[in-house]
């Protein structure tokens, strides 16, 4: 039923950026007596889905650390690149508030009078979340505590612990999604983890630490690669075999809808509904098409392909391809995913027309904007697929590419199902392999041995699938990617200043002038044939802030520029982060790794 967490949980509010609820805020487990509190289901339902954290509305806005997006906000990764980080001045990521929360109920929900499949539930969930939450650090840290109990003030020897290394963290984590993935029950509230769900954040985790070890050589711990690989495939294969899950009809649906709960394509759903008590809003259309901080990357745009399977960066000239060329006979997703020509902004009834900016590409983000009302509460009230299907055949897809067993039925069977659903050729194995994509293998240096044009294309097709989604810079990472987001993100091509079409009719749209040229008034300026006034846009060079647009070349033309800094990805330093110094003064045995001071 639609919204039914909403009902349960008494309190609190869903998050802009994930999926939570703010019991914990209320009753914090220091002041939780569990002689009086774990005591029934409900003691264990009520604290447990206090606990809900899962990705919501804030997926469509977290990729402006990566190659996907422009933009203009404060990222890490990028003050990484260019300062002098340091774990003086870095932000401080080593919070352990959440872990003790859950360690709290593992101490004590054995108290309850319940049956102990019931316990084994609840349980399950709070493992599948300490799980969520130890991967995170790992992503973040590499090496960190492992803390298996509640940290008290007295408990030194956990207070002065040593990083514990990424292997052993990593099997703990796993023992954890194991017991969660064999406890928890497969129906459970819409928008709360159930069996599928931490089976599907299982393949997730094991295909990021399989990747991971596999292509980072500081870890010394490639030999191991395909054990986590083959988990992965496994759990995958769980959820394919299983035949309760099953792509959607249509992908724009899955971003656009009320309500997913029904969708057989989203094993983890993040409802909202703004009429709910606690409901907060999903809507972002106040900066999701590229108003504020983020804007899509034109090298995401080359990266789709034309729509009869061909590379677009193959085609003669590409780089030199303006806007409505650019999404002339492509990949359908990418219409999907990127305002095109032609589209029209609701309530307007007339083709958008861009609005340029500086520092944005000139492309706008339609995944994650919700066209299909003007009303802000049918618009917060849609639903976000936290995790969908179309993962689970991509990480399938990936993992056996990279163990060096995929088949041409496995293909088939994964990436031609996604490539299917919106009209597009299956891939073929042996022809990718026979000619791996040059552009492809110059961002993932990395990728080499006979598997090597299959693994480029899977990982295409993952960026292509997921784009702006969240998962892209967990992918970079993963993949020992870093150098290319050291690349400024560049935006539409314009050969020069004069007059051109932006909607696709062959009209023209807009003016581009030179910065010296005198604006006449509305009155005075140029029509096209349709009588429609064109948009007048001053263009120059990089930093002018006379001007509306930056090009490489001024009036020369060439790309939107959204940045010139030089950016330099430190490896592998910057794949991590340092432990905060005041951590490491109060607890010597905290030590730093890989080069951070």
């Amino acid at each position: 039923m639609k919204k039914i967490i909403l009902a349960i949980l008494a309190a609190g509010a869903v998050a802009g950026s994930a999926c939570k609820k703010g019991f914990l805020d209320r009753y914090p487990t220091t002041e939780i007596s569990p002689q009086l509190f774990f005591k029934s289901e409900s003691d264990l339902s009520m604290y447990v889905y206090g606990l809900l954290n899962h990705p919501g509305a804030g997926i469509y806005s977290a990729e402006q650390s990566t190659d996907n997006c422009a933009t203009t906000g404060g990222q890490t990764i990028i003050t990484m690149m260019t300062g002098s980080p340091n774990s003086r001045n870095m932000p401080n990521a080593w919070g352990w508030s959440r872990l003790r929360s859950i360690n709290y109920f593992l101490e004590n929900y054995q108290q309850a009078r319940v049956a102990e499949e019931v316990k084994a539930h609840y349980a399950g969930i709070a493992r599948y979340y300490r799980a969520m939450f130890y991967m995170d650090k790992i992503r973040t840290f590499s090496d960190v505590p492992w803390y298996g109990r509640t940290l008290n003030p007295t408990d030194t020897a956990l207070l002065y612990a040593a990083r514990t290394p990424r292997a052993q963290v990593v099997d703990s984590v796993i023992a954890d999604l194991v017991f969660a993935a064999a406890n928890v029950k497969e129906s459970v509230p819409d928008g709360t983890p159930g069996r599928w769900s931490v089976k599907a954040a299982y393949a997730r985790i094991a295909l990021y630490e399989g990747t991971f070890r596999k292509y980072h050589p500081e870890l010394n711990l490639a030999a191991t690669a395909n054990r986590f690989l083959d988990s992965a495939r496994k759990q995958a294969q769980d959820i394919i075999s299983s035949g309760k899950f099953k792509l959607a009809n249509s992908y724009t649906e899955l971003f656009n809808s009320a309500d997913l709960s029904g969708n057989k394509e989203v094993i983890l759903n993040c409802p909202y509904d703004v009429t709910k008590r606690g409901g907060s809003s999903s809507n972002n259309n106040g900066y999701m098409f590229g108003d504020y901080e983020q804007s899509p990357s034109r090298d995401l745009i080359q990266t789709y392909l034309m729509k009869d399977g061909s590379r677009y960066t193959d085609k003669p000239g590409y780089e030199q391809f303006q806007f409505v060329q650019e999404f002339t006979d492509r990949d359908p997703r990418l219409s999907m995913t990127i305002v095109p020509p032609g589209f029209v902004k609701r309530p307007a009834t007339l083709p958008y027309v861009q609005q340029f900016a500086n520092n944005f590409t000139g492309y706008h983000q339609l995944k994650g904007y919700f066209n299909f009302s003007t009303d802000a509460q049918i618009t917060g009230s849609t639903d976000v697929p936290s995790i969908r299907y179309a993962e689970i055949l991509l990480t399938y897809a990936e993992a056996v590419a990279e163990m060096g067993t995929a088949t041409q039925t496995d293909i088939d069977n994964t990436i031609g199902l996604l490539r299917s659903r919106v009209g597009m050729p299956p891939l073929n194995m042996a022809a990718a392999n026979a000619a791996p994509d040059a552009l492809l293998a110059a961002k993932y240096p990395g990728v080499q041995g006979a598997n090597k044009g299959l693994i480029l294309e899977i990982r295409r097709e993952r960026r292509v699938e997921m784009a702006m989604e969240g998962l892209r810079y967990d992918d970079v990472m993963r993949w020992y990617a870093g150098k290319s987001l050291e690349k400024h993100a560049f935006g539409m091509y314009f050969p020069g200043l004069g007059q051109y079409d932006l909607t696709g009719d062959g009209v023209a749209d807009v003016l581009l002038v030179s910065k010296s040229t005198t604006i006449p008034p509305d009155a005075q300026r140029i029509k096209n044939s349709l009588g429609v006034t064109l948009i007048y846009n001053k263009v120059g060079n990089y930093g002018d802030a006379s001007v509306d647009i930056y090009l490489e070349n001024g009036d020369a033309g060439g790309r939107i520029l959204t940045g010139k800094s030089t950016r330099t990805f430190v490896e592998p330093k910057y794949y991590y982060y340092p432990v905060p110094y005041a951590e490491t003064s109060m607890n010597p045995n905290l030590k730093q790794l890989f080069g951070w001071d």
